[in-house]
Formats: C-alpha cells, sequence, structure tokens
C-alpha cells in the first residue's frame, strides 16, 4: 500500500520554517516520466496527491517512508527564497482545508506547489507543468 503523508489538520501544531524553503522533485508514478513536485519548508514536506483530495504534509522521517514505500527516487532539490513567508503561510492553511481536484496538467502537483511559492513573494512557475523541467 502506498503512502503519501497525512492531512494537515491544523497549522499551528507544526513549526514551519519558511525562512528554509525548498523546491523537491521526486520520480513519478507508473507512466508519469513528468515527477512529482513537493514543497519542502523547514523539516517538513507538502504536496498534493490523487484525483480530489486534501494536500498531504510529511516529517523529514514521513518523507524518507514515502519515498521507500512508493519506490520513489529525489530527482533533485533547490532553495527557494520567499520574500512573504506568512503569505506563504497563509496559502498554505487555505489550500489544506479544501480537496485540490486533480486535472492533469492545468491543476496538478506543480500548480500546488507554485501557489504556495506565489503567495510567499517567490517568482517560481513552470510553463510546462512536468516537474523535471524545472530545474
Amino acid at each position: 500500500m502506498s503512502y503519501v503523508g497525512r492531512h494537515l489538520n491544523q497549522c499551528r501544531a507544526v513549526p514551519f520554517d519558511w525562512n528554509d524553503t525548498w523546491l523537491v522533485v521526486v520520480s513519478g508514478d507508473g507512466p508519469n516520466i513528468c515527477g512529482h513536485a513537493l514543497l519542502r519548508a523547514g523539516r517538513y514536506f507538502f504536496h498534493i496527491a490523487g484525483l480530489h483530495a486534501r494536500p498531504y504534509y510529511l516529517s523529514s522521517g514521513d518523507y524518507s517512508h514515502y519515498l521507500d514505500v512508493n519506490a520513489k527516487q529525489e530527482l533533485f532539490k533547490r532553495r527557494v527564497y520567499l520574500s512573504d513567508p506568512q503569505g506563504a503561510q497563509r496559502k498554505l492553511e487555505e489550500l489544506s482545508v479544501k480537496p485540490w481536484l486533480w486535472l492533469g496538467v492545468p491543476n496538478n502537483c506543480v500548480s500546488y506547489v507554485e501557489e504556495v511559492f506565489s503567495a510567499g513573494g517567490a517568482n517560481e512557475s513552470l510553463l510546462s507543468n512536468c516537474p523535471v523541467r524545472w530545474r
């Protein structure tokens, strides 16, 4: 059985370090050659998985378990500067309470990460929505 993390039900219970923010790209599932995008804030990882599901979070230990259980590899990670960390926090909280409708290319893991980065003042976007091209 796959493991994708836990739903974020209460943000104040988890200390996020937005001064240590990263884009993380891991290998995709099955025929997905584009990979999968997550964002990391300090010791926590956030991502969307599923056709209509709330976003998930993973601690550093959970992230290692996620990679192992799902036979994924970390392809690359890159630090991202946020000029408005509180904006990123607010957007993460907003997105965590409602299901994300995964529409494939137009509304996928990349667009989820982009929304949080953008709310945090980062100029990060990817036209193709294929995470492996985000380097």
